[in-house]
């Protein structure tokens, strides 16, 4: 499969771009500084120079069967920034692939993002933005998987975890389960349409992805 990866370059992207050409896909990721290019290409991913910002990104979805959307502004960006990114790469991306014909999206949102008004204040613009992100991509008649981690660490990946729409607790995953998560979803068409929460736990990525 051709999986394009929308911010190929962040913790989570770098360990999903590694499995997915461990298990033999395409993988390909997008980055906006072309230092970052052979981080990528030492994975086996291919970099695809593209500022999801300000690019028309439709030129770099390529052959794309699926896109996987895990870029963010990051911790240290301000609202604005949450707004361009977080939503607005987002939907420019949901739009492309429409338009492209790419069936298969899966967005990396946060726990939390179902209700952003209860976040604390510092974490609202973040958590309104994934939230409207999440709600456009849920209504973009695309075959859609909606991921929300809670915190995440950069610990191992252990492969066990927990899933469901609503876990009525927090806690913790590491990025590398997380991106684990998101490969399975590739590879497992029953999580088409499926939103849920996600913390590490007890029970193997493979099942509990066959569970929801």
């Amino acid at each position: 499969m051709d999986v394009l990866v929308a911010g190929g370059h962040g913790k989570v992207a770098l360990h999903l771009l590694r499995i997915l050409a461990g298990r033999g896909h395409h993988a390909r990721g997008t980055v906006r500084a072309p230092a970052h290019a052979a981080e990528l290409e030492q994975l086996g991913a291919v970099p695809v120079l593209c500022d999801l910002e300000r690019d028309d990104v439709r030129p770099h979805v390529g052959a794309a069967e699926a896109i996987v959307f895990a870029a963010g502004a990051g911790p240290g960006s301000g609202p604005e920034r949450k707004r361009t990114v977080d939503y607005g790469a987002a939907v420019k991306l949901i739009d492309a692939a429409r338009e492209l014909g790419v069936r298969r999206y899966v967005i990396v949102s946060s726990m939390g993002a179902g209700d952003p008004e209860s976040a604390p204040e510092k974490m609202r613009p973040y958590q309104q933005a994934k939230h409207e992100a999440d709600e456009a991509l849920m209504a973009s008649g695309l075959d859609w998987t909606v991921a929300r981690p809670g915190a995440l660490t950069d610990g191992p990946a252990v492969g066990l975890v927990d899933l469901a729409q609503s876990l009525g607790r927090s806690g913790e995953v590491s990025r590398a389960d997380v991106a684990l998560v998101l490969a399975g979803c590739l590879e497992e068409d029953t999580t088409i349409g499926k939103r849920f929460e996600l913390l590490e736990g007890g029970t193997p990525v493979r099942e509990a992805l066959r569970a929801l």
